[in-house]
């Protein structure tokens, strides 16, 4: 008879998977992804050479900041490549027939893209927002894109590799990785700029859609461009807060003096504070475990 040990923790496990530990080392590759690209920026004026890029320091600025977080691909690309057990994470990254293609890469930044869009054009037929169109420099709009996708992407591999894989390695029942790699994807965005107790609710529901995702298709890249679709669709398409902060380049360009709280819009926070479009992520996690109902994992990579 199995012991209630054997039934909680899997034999692949490693003491550095508990949960608290596995957090903290997160957190650890979060912080120490700023060291690189600080001492990168005192070697090359970085923030200069982008300003000359961009046409002014401002938008400069703005896509350095986008630019900073390829400090933590590099520090992940690290953890897993000096710890011997954590090698297996390369395999999530990887494209194969039945994990990560490039139709499902393509799907996800457009399903990011059409969630988003969804919750602007609702915001706007309500009278919430009103827009007007700004500029299209093609430079500036994929220079985004790819700073964007960064960002995003290195979210994603802290949360959705990185801390999902440990937690998956270490407890029997795939809900524990599920579930609290999400929980530190929203306690990551409590310092936010005009944060709401919605907002934290969504981003953590938000972090179990992309969790199913790598549970039941391997395929990481869907929530990488997931979140790459919906933060370029708000924040550089539409010009609106993402996560409480605008961008200085837009496609659009929204008229704050004029906007309201509505139903798909917060003020604060963009439209991912709000209650419709909370209501819209919880819709489509449902949806995505109905649809998978019964199916097994896609793949384990801790199987033994």
């Amino acid at each position: 008879m199995e012991t209630f040990k054997e039934k909680v923790l899997r034999p692949s496990r490693r003491w550095t998977d508990i949960l608290p530990v596995a957090v903290i080392l997160a957190f650890v590759i979060f912080a120490i992804g700023s060291i690189p690209i600080g001492f990168l920026s005192t070697v090359i004026p970085v923030e200069q050479v982008l300003g000359a890029f961009a046409g002014d320091g401002d938008t400069g600025a703005f896509l350095w900041m986008y630019l900073e977080f390829a400090g933590i691909w590099i520090t992940f690309f690290l953890f897993i490549s000096l710890f011997k057990n954590n090698r297996p994470m390369w395999k999530c990254l990887g494209f194969s027939k039945t994990g990560n293609t490039l139709f499902k890469t393509a799907a996800g930044l457009l399903l990011g893209f059409e969630l988003n869009a969804f919750c602007v054009l609702m915001s706007w037929l309500m009278g919430d927002i009103k827009l007007s169109f700004n500029a299209f420099d093609p430079k500036l709009f994929f220079a985004f894109l790819f700073v964007v996708c960064v960002q995003s992407g290195a979210e994603e591999i802290m949360d959705r590799c990185y801390l999902y894989q440990k937690l998956r390695r270490r407890y029997r029942h795939p809900a524990v990785a599920v579930i609290g790699n999400a929980v530190l994807f929203g306690a990551l965005h409590l310092t936010n700029p005009g944060v709401t107790p919605v907002a934290i609710v969504q981003i953590i529901v938000i972090g179990i859609m992309f969790s199913l995702f790598v549970y039941y298709y391997d395929a990481l890249w869907i929530p990488i461009m997931i979140h790459t679709g919906w933060n370029f669709t708000q924040n550089i398409i539409f010009g609106l807060p993402n996560s409480g902060i605008v961008s200085k380049y837009s496609l659009f360009k929204l008229d704050a003096a004029s906007a309201r709280n509505g139903l798909f819009y917060n003020t604060g926070f963009g439209v991912e504070g709000s209650v419709g479009a909370t209501c819209l992520i919880i819709l489509v996690t449902v949806i995505l475990l109905v649809i998978n109902r019964g199916k097994p994992e896609r793949r384990d990579l801790w199987e033994t």
